[in-house]
């Protein structure tokens, strides 16, 4: 089946809705918190700005979600954010005056952080 581009992109928005409307809001919420953080990303050895890295991790979510992975927050930081799909290295956050640390630890963090002001 020959899908436009346009259409493609469509498919894979809708199934980003698929998890329910909390989830959604706590990926969008940790991705814009990524975005807005002054941190830097790792990804295959290279570093990144965290607005590029939150761009990266928003393709790779709406990827997993169109293939039904995502049904949880931990899932997309487990399955989107944790690692390289094609390396299998974890991906790293170093902010500003604080110790590097796994992607995975980071996002976490600030999911429970988020969590707890509910």
């Amino acid at each position: 089946m020959n899908i436009p581009r346009i259409g493609f992109a469509i498919l894979l928005a809708m199934a980003a809705q698929a998890a329910t409307p909390a989830v959604q809001m706590e990926i969008t919420h940790l991705l814009d918190g990524l975005k807005k953080s002054g941190c830097k990303f790792e990804r295959n050895g290279t570093w990144y700005e965290a607005p590029e890295a939150a761009d990266h991790l928003t393709k790779k979510r709406d990827y997993y979600a169109s293939k039904g992975k995502i049904n949880s927050t931990e899932d997309f930081i487990e399955v989107a954010a944790s690692e390289s799909m094609i390396s299998s290295k974890p991906y790293k956050v170093a902010c500003p005056d604080l110790p590097e640390v796994e992607s995975k630890v980071w996002l976490e963090a600030k999911l429970k952080e988020l969590r707890s002001k509910k």
